[in-house]
């Protein structure tokens, strides 16, 4: 008989956590962020920490696939024993010891695969709901620190094309809190950030919900600690045989939030694409073929 493998606990809350109760999120939100705690506390002292009944927990438990609080305790368990294999020198090392077997496949397997679980892992309402806040929005600030730095750029590269509404935070000569000092309500901050999570990053989110503006959060685990702080949050998954995590399925939510933004905008998105294009050629941008 096929032994069926438990879910790992950050991607079944990931892929149901859109269909949690209030109650149930919160404590879904304590088990992302706390599972040495979950893996070596009694139920007990889990709830009390968390400020949760016993009661949520195993409904919890069951909500994720587990059959009770048990098992979720136990898969918590597991994957510590495992993580101190998961390191970026560890998995380099695994990298070099399958140098044998091509690359290539497996890599773009694996992030197929976390393309693909988009449509599961985001609520289409909530993506519907975060679009209609940037519309909406007087500002928008891009944050993204150490390997997510690249992908803000690329996402205020495509936004600009046909808003100008768009900033990079902590670029060329300005801090990221001379940025940050300017929102207000009016404005949204979007902060992308993967594990290892960046210091700076963390803190933004904080300083931006404090200053009133809305927070829409691009991350990879609930255990991000600066989520709470967020109004808008999508995970994307990122599992990759590389040392580092794959960043495929965020360019695909980057490229779709853009995407329905330009749709909205109508006829004034497509006349400053064309005012962009226009000055672009003027400045010898393009190389012309």
């Amino acid at each position: 008989m096929e032994t069926i493998s438990p879910p790992q606990l950050k991607s079944a809350i990931s892929a149901n956590y859109a269909d949690l109760s209030e109650t149930l999120r919160i404590a879904a939100d304590y088990v992302a962020e706390n599972q040495v705690e979950i893996a070596t506390r009694s139920l007990r002292a889990v709830a009390s920490a968390s400020g949760v009944s016993p009661a949520s927990y195993t409904r919890l438990a069951r909500a994720l696939g587990y059959p009770d609080y048990e098992t979720l305790r136990e898969q918590a368990r597991a994957e510590l024993s495992r993580r101190g294999d998961d390191t970026f020198q560890n998995k380099a090392r695994r990298l070099q010891s399958d140098a044998g077997q091509p690359l290539l496949p497996r890599q773009v397997s694996a992030c197929i695969d976390n393309i693909k679980a988009l449509v599961d892992d985001i609520d289409p309402a909530t993506l519907e709901a975060a679009v209609e806040c940037l519309e909406a929005s007087r500002k928008i600030v891009l944050i993204g620190a150490l390997a997510s730095a690249g992908f803000t750029d690329y996402f205020a590269y495509l936004a600009k094309w046909f808003d100008d509404r768009w900033v990079v935070a902590g670029r060329n000569g300005a801090t990221l809190g001379s940025t940050l000092a300017g929102v207000s309500s009016a404005d949204t901050v979007v902060i992308i950030s993967k594990h290892p999570y960046a210091h700076r990053s963390v803190r933004a989110v904080e300083v931006a919900a404090d200053r009133g503006a809305k927070v829409i959060v691009l991350t990879d685990s609930h255990a991000f600690p600066g989520l709470r702080f967020a109004d808008f949050h999508f995970i994307q998954r990122t599992e990759s045989p590389h040392f580092f995590s794959s960043y495929a399925a965020t360019l695909v939510l980057i490229e779709t939030i853009t995407g329905m933004l330009v749709a909205r905008a109508g006829s004034e998105a497509e006349a400053r694409i064309r005012d962009v294009d226009k000055h672009n050629r003027l400045l010898d941008e393009f190389e012309n073929v």
